[in-house]
């Protein structure tokens, strides 16, 4: 066996060594209590995914308590204004119901590539999702290791992920961070309220990679499967 067939069996058998830990690792985080014990501010990350992904999302942010989940960072697919207007709308009325302690920025917006356009043909798939998994990674690796004062810090603590297409390659990224021993955040998948027999597409694809997999229907909880059911929470 030449020595380059065994440098690349080598790295293969690493990434799926790392890859059995790392899902492994996520299946063992669990929901904290109804009521804990209030902790250090906590920075936080939703992805838009356009639509009703959108309006679902911003509807779980809106009942977050704004001055413990900060700063916020808002990612939306390129192209989409309307999410991007809804989330500054949305900043814009808790700022004028919340005193916030300091006069930071409480709020971010990224926009990234899509990885695929509606209607859009398999074939001319693959090159927007390559472009838009290397703008996710270097959101999440990249960019947080020239932030000053937070080297070894992810780039938000916890991420909600709602669909569709584009928050899978979000989450590749993440899972690359953590293969490679890179800071990577939380994620947490909220399954939308439109799916209520089946998983969709993306949440089939997430479904172990995610370190909390939320549903809101009863349907969907399965025996001995790792979807956690708190009712309709949009």
């Amino acid at each position: 066996m030449s020595s380059c067939a065994t440098i690349l069996l080598s790295f293969l058998l690493f990434f799926c060594v790392r890859l059995f830990f790392v899902i492994f690792s996520s299946r063992r985080i669990r929901l904290a209590s109804a009521n804990p014990t209030p902790l250090r501010t906590c920075s936080i990350g939703i992805f838009l995914g356009s639509g009703g992904h959108t309006s679902e999302a911003l509807k779980l942010a809106s009942a977050l308590d704004f001055g413990r989940y900060t700063p916020r960072t808002y990612i939306v697919s390129e192209g989409d204004a309307f999410s991007a207007q809804k989330a500054l709308a949305l900043e814009h009325i808790k700022a004028t119901n919340h005193v916030f302690s300091d006069d930071r920025p409480q709020y971010k917006l990224f926009i990234i590539p899509r990885a695929r356009r509606v209607h859009q043909s398999l074939l001319s798939t693959p090159p927007d999702a390559v472009k838009s998994l290397l703008a996710c990674v270097y959101l999440v690796s990249v960019r947080p290791l020239f932030k000053k004062g937070a080297f070894r810090e992810p780039f938000v603590d916890l991420l909600i992920l709602n669909g569709p297409g584009t928050c899978v390659i979000l989450c590749a990224a993440i899972l690359l961070n953590r293969i490679i021993r890179l800071p990577s955040p939380r994620v947490m998948y909220v399954e939308s309220f439109a799916r209520v027999k089946s998983l969709s597409l993306s949440g089939k694809l997430l479904y172990h990679f995610t370190d909390c997999f939320v549903v809101q229907w009863p349907d969907l909880v399965q025996p001995g499967g790792r979807e956690i059911y708190r009712g309709c929470l949009v």
